[in-house]
């Protein structure tokens, strides 16, 4: 499962949980897309439980929406990533330090309150 909402403007939540396939990725990522379309200086709450490494036929379609995905960065200023694997909050870390114009800081899954206040930015 991986459901996007827009909690407000500049308000975007995602929650995974499970095996994602072709279909569930594709229509995951036109979500996306579509509701950032306006946004500036976006902030994202990203909640991943339980997670399975993506089928082969998710990947390709994350590949075929490369551009589209690139475009969102500037977009989007923040990003709390909310996990229970240790490994994936590691991941979030990384990206937030090599990918430029995107804070990225991980929280174990719980420490909603935490990543709401820095979302914030208090």
């Amino acid at each position: 499962m991986l459901t996007i909402t827009k909690k407000a403007d500049n308000r975007i939540d995602i929650e995974l949980h499970g095996e994602i396939d072709s279909e569930t990725m594709r229509k995951a990522l036109d979500d996306l897309i579509a509701q950032t379309a306006e946004m500036t200086h976006g902030l994202v709450l990203y909640r991943i439980h339980e997670m399975s490494l993506p089928t082969l036929g998710a990947l390709g379609v994350e590949m075929t929406y490369l551009p589209k995905l690139f475009g969102l960065l500037g977009k989007i200023d923040r990003c709390a990533v909310l996990s229970d694997a240790a490994w994936i909050r590691t991941s979030a870390e990384i990206e937030g330090a090599i990918i430029p114009g995107i804070e990225i800081k991980s929280f174990a899954l719980g420490e909603d309150t935490a990543a709401e206040a820095w979302l914030a930015g208090d």
